[in-house]
């Protein structure tokens, strides 16, 4: 074989392994056909099992891509999630593409699903009372030296999405910056706000302070119609509600 031919066969074959090897890696893909790009657009339910699996493990053998391969492992299982959390290491290894990492990584996903069956799911609270929200956040905020500013957020049916800090202060002032609390309502997609601060000296009482920012942070809520449901006032023993005071 002349040189010529020598370097056409080497270029061919070159062309042909950049070929194979764009079957191989998910980054390598069409936007379309990745998994991580679909679940950041469309959302973890968009995906299929396959999907998922192939995102586990990153590629597959140069036969077939990642996804093509844990199709052929989920066929093989007769498409049952429960069939392939059976496989050990060495079952899973017998497939093509997938080795001890990778097979690892199936296997300590399966069992981190199965471990959150046998969880109890956490009760979330209905805080439609001042009582219920002393009783359920008393814990959070007793005994401070200085006080601190919290914000509940809730759905349409008063129960918890989260809760956020929004500021620390000294004995008798907190900062509160109210773009903080409307911006994280709107990443949660709160329905409404229970706003909550402490008084480290005891007093039962709202401050003319207390009683602007409450202002200031309803008018602002009620432009991306957010309900401020209550302003409550913590101390280690008791509380002060603006709404069963009428002040809100």
């Amino acid at each position: 074989m002349d040189l010529f031919l020598l370097k056409k066969v080497v270029i061919l074959t070159y062309r042909y392994i950049l070929v194979d090897m764009e079957k191989l890696i998910i980054r390598e893909w069409s936007e379309a056909d990745r998994p991580r790009e679909k679940l950041l657009e469309q959302g973890r339910r968009a995906l299929s099992d396959a999907e998922l699996m192939a995102i586990l493990i990153g590629s597959g053998s140069r036969k077939e891509t990642a996804v093509e391969l844990c199709r052929r492992i989920l066929s093989d299982a007769q498409n049952n999630l429960n069939n392939i959390s059976r496989l050990e290491v060495p079952d899973l290894c017998r497939y093509r593409g997938i080795g001890e990492a990778k097979a690892i990584s199936i296997i300590a996903a399966l069992e981190l699903g199965r471990r959150r069956k046998e969880m109890e799911p956490e009760a979330i609270p209905v805080l439609n009372s001042s009582r219920k929200v002393y009783d359920y956040f008393g814990a959070y905020i007793q005994d401070l030296p200085h006080e601190e500013f919290w914000v509940l957020y809730l759905n349409t049916g008063c129960k918890l999405l989260d809760k956020k800090i929004i500021g620390r202060g000294g004995n008798d002032a907190t900062p509160v910056d109210v773009r903080v609390i409307l911006r994280f309502a709107l990443q949660v997609q709160a329905n409404s706000l229970i706003l909550i601060h402490n008084h480290p000296s005891g007093t039962l009482r709202a401050s003319n302070a207390d009683k602007i920012i409450t202002k200031r942070i309803v008018a602002a809520a009620e432009l991306m119609e957010i309900r401020v449901n209550d302003h409550i006032i913590f101390t280690d023993t008791s509380y002060l509600s603006f709404r069963d005071e009428g002040l809100l």
